[in-house]
């Protein structure tokens, strides 16, 4: 028996040794290190990532890697990408997490590692205002229908194992498919509530199906198996949920109106 337990312990020394990287230093170890921390972002997704009329980046996402930079007493930068490129990024140690609204799946796990959920949101359908007659999100699920989801996103894998008989098409932003249902040019947007919710107040001209197409627990992502990372995050996560810095964000980005002004909404050509 002891022999066993031996070398369990052994086994899971060398296993914990294996998980961190750069040579054996966690991220955590290295942010405190360096007094740095490099966030992998994807604005577009209203109202976690955004850019403001400045340039800047904004959002409840970009709240709460400030608010961790904070708790570590380290400089936040931030680093641009599309959102199917960011785990690569992360993966070769151009950034140090992901946070960007990126849905907790068991597919994505096997390649990086997550934090706790800090937010919970479903997938829905928005439909132009000219659409009377679709009731429920199967409504779209026909033949002749053209269905728009976000490369990358959790959505685009559920419309594509969940819609059987419409014509999916893929665009790089929200904002880009949106404004393709607008045009006539597709029938449906699937993607995550709040981001369609907002965008249905912003722009109008369309209603959301609010019916669930499925629910979803946003997670922050780090490399695989940097336990003593995640260790850390889920410690954070902890006090900064539900107190006054993370109410104070969520209150302003998804309460209230006052910042739709101020937001970059181009939309890049597909």
């Amino acid at each position: 028996m002891k022999k066993i337990l031996l070398a369990f312990l052994v086994i899971a020394c060398e296993e914990t040794g294996s998980v961190d990287s750069d040579n054996g230093t966690s991220t955590i170890e290295k942010i405190k290190k360096s007094k740095k921390i490099v966030i992998g972002t994807a604005p577009g997704y209203a109202p976690f990532e955004m850019t403001d009329l400045k340039g800047k980046y904004v959002g409840y996402d970009i709240d709460t890697a400030k608010a961790i930079g904070k708790a570590l007493d380290a400089k936040v930068e931030f680093k641009e990408y599309s959102f199917d490129g960011l785990i690569a990024a992360l993966q070769v140690g151009e950034i140090d997490m992901i946070i960007s609204g990126m849905t907790i799946t068991g597919p994505r796990a096997l390649s990086v590692s997550f934090a706790n959920p800090y937010f919970k949101t479903k997938q829905v359908a928005l439909v132009p205002n000219t659409d009377t007659t679709t009731k429920v999100w199967t409504d779209l699920d026909k033949k002749g229908k053209k269905i728009a989801t976000v490369v990358g996103t959790t959505g685009q894998l559920i419309t594509k194992n969940t819609f059987k008989n419409a014509e999916i098409k893929d665009y790089k932003e929200m904002a880009a498919a949106a404004l393709a249902m607008i045009s006539g040019q597709i029938d449906g947007v699937i993607y995550d509530e709040s981001s369609v919710r907002i965008w249905n107040k912003q722009n109008g001209k369309s209603r959301v199906i609010d019916n669930q197409i499925s629910a979803e627990n946003l997670g922050i992502a780090v490399k695989h198996d940097d336990l003593k990372t995640i260790q850390w995050l889920n410690s954070f996560l902890y006090s900064y949920i539900d107190g006054p810095e993370e109410l104070k964000s969520r209150n302003y980005w998804f309460e209230n109106d006052e910042w739709y002004d101020n937001i970059n909404n181009k939309v890049e050509a597909e």
